[in-house]
């Protein structure tokens, strides 16, 4: 059963995902007012979590690979949904699901169901369509003609509850920042103030937190060096807040470094490697044995390699089922989308 829990009053958590294409990382710019992705990047091999402002309320932005990334292999697309999990605990407040609104493909038309798969069966109440929109229609007049026309993507937008925003790739223009905050934040409202997680979610802040506590007891003898030299040089108030500064720091150092390395990210691919080249050493020796006892050397390291790679593979798909992936659908309807979008709506 999906769980939920209360989150921060004052960071709002925002995981920003897409199928493919450059989108959601034009939206996390957009969102952060600065250039965190290069314009014309279409990918990431890992996941990032990067902090600022969105019309002055401070945010945090969660980025995974794409969704529909063919260039990384599918044990690193589970490491990589987990990994973002982990940079988001104990859970977003709302998932921005990106597409570009003149590059819409049939295979994100499967993306609610995607999501269900990866995240949790009622992750869908958390989520907000986010529409890239390069032209020259002003944002109401925009976001008119979509509740207006019934093309594909109107009925994907009402999956998501018919919550959607549309945003201009141009980041000279952020007028509508606010506009975005504002929906979020009664989105949120909406659902009671907490942030969404399940079962992964919960697993992930528990190896977090672990991992916290095991780097902490390592430099415990560092920080206690610390305050000692501090207080060679600071007294009463000053040397307090020299302290508080520099554990918050170390604590924040140490919280980073445990989201993005932790046991639960360490052991499932070194089971599955490990597990792989077990059974694929045994098949290999059983087909080697045709050519007597080097053949049975030579084949069972071979297999072993083998196994070993095809292994990590099923150790983390097993272990993750709910994150199944759909193939890639190579058909692509931009230009009924474009057509049937600029048309005039029926009445």
């Amino acid at each position: 059963m999906d769980k939920r829990k209360k989150g921060s009053p004052t960071e709002l958590r925002l995981m920003v995902v897409g199928s493919s294409g450059p989108s959601q990382f034009l939206l996390t710019n957009h969102i952060l007012g600065r250039k965190e992705f290069a314009k014309n990047i279409s990918c990431i091999s890992g996941s990032r979590k990067t902090t600022g402002e969105l019309a002055g309320r401070r945010v945090a932005v969660i980025n995974g690979p794409n969704f529909y990334d063919k260039g990384i292999s599918q044990v690193k697309r589970k490491m990589e949904l987990r990994r973002s999990k982990c940079l988001c605990i104990p859970g977003p407040h709302v998932f921005l699901v990106t597409f570009d609104m003149e590059k819409i493909s049939l295979n994100e038309l499967r993306t609610p169901k995607l999501m269900k798969e990866r995240f949790g069966r009622h992750c869908l109440r958390h989520c907000m369509v986010i529409l890239a929109y390069e032209g020259n229609l002003e944002g109401a007049a925009l976001e008119d003609r979509v509740q207006k026309t019934d093309w594909p993507l109107k009925e994907l937008i009402e999956q998501y509850g018919g919550r959607f925003h549309v945003f201009s790739k141009n980041r000279r223009y952020r007028s509508r920042d606010r506009e975005l905050l504002q929906k979020i934040e009664r989105m949120v409202a909406s659902l009671g103030g907490v942030c969404f997680s399940s079962r992964t979610f919960l697993k992930a802040e528990d190896c977090v937190e672990k991992e916290v506590k095991k780097l902490e007891k390592q430099r415990m003898g560092e920080i206690e060096k610390a305050w000692t030299e501090m207080e060679k040089k600071y007294i009463a108030e000053d040397l307090c807040h020299q302290k508080d500064t520099y554990t918050a720091n170390v604590g924040a150092e140490i919280r980073a470094k445990a989201e993005m390395d932790n046991g639960w990210l360490r052991t499932s691919l070194a089971r599955g490697v490990g597990t792989g080249f077990v059974v694929g050493a045994v098949m290999g020796a059983l087909f080697g044995c045709i050519e007597g006892p080097g053949g049975m050397v030579l084949y069972g390291i071979i297999g072993g390699a083998v196994g070993g790679s095809a292994g990590g593979t099923a150790q983390v798909a097993i272990e993750h089922m709910e994150d199944r992936v759909a193939p890639p659908a190579r058909l692509n309807f931009n230009s009924i989308f474009i057509n049937r979008f600029f048309a005039t709506p029926r009445p």
